[in-house]
């Protein structure tokens, strides 16, 4: 069976023999035409957004706005996310992250306010916003806040 496997028609190509004659199709230049860069034997090597000198696009278009190289990512969590672990829970960063609400990579989680806190949570983060801790501290739990 595997002995009468083979390629389906047209699916393979025979390779381009290139200055071997006129017999070939391609003699003579070999399909590089007549003079420039492309015609020399380092001519292609050039890089993909190459112009042919003119002023590239890259180097024409301004650029735009700032990319801050020192910024922290945190992951944020809203107290309205933490209905999902039901009253009296302990919540780390290890439980969100299990429940899919901070993605995986160990980036600092922060508690933000919006939403309504279930009761008795004790909630174990890195940063919370005060608005955040009066919400878990009105409904009877605590926020610990951890490095």
């Amino acid at each position: 069976m595997l002995d009468r496997l083979s390629p389906r028609p047209g699916a393979r190509h025979r390779p381009k023999r290139v200055g071997r004659g006129p017999g070939s199709g391609l003699h003579k230049t070999s399909g590089r035409g007549m003079k420039g860069q492309g015609h020399r034997s380092a001519g292609r090597e050039t890089s993909t957004h190459f112009e042919g000198g003119q002023m590239p696009l890259v180097r024409r278009i301004p650029k735009r706005g700032f990319k801050n190289i020192h910024r922290k990512h945190v992951e944020i969590v809203n107290v309205g996310d933490l209905v999902a672990f039901g009253e009296n829970a302990t919540v780390d960063g290890a439980g969100l992250r299990e429940r899919g609400l901070v993605r995986p990579g160990g980036a600092p989680v922060k508690l933000l306010g919006d939403g309504e806190a279930p009761r008795g949570l004790t909630i174990r983060v890195q940063r919370a916003s005060a608005s955040a801790r009066k919400k878990i501290e009105a409904a009877g739990g605590k926020v610990e806040l951890v490095k």
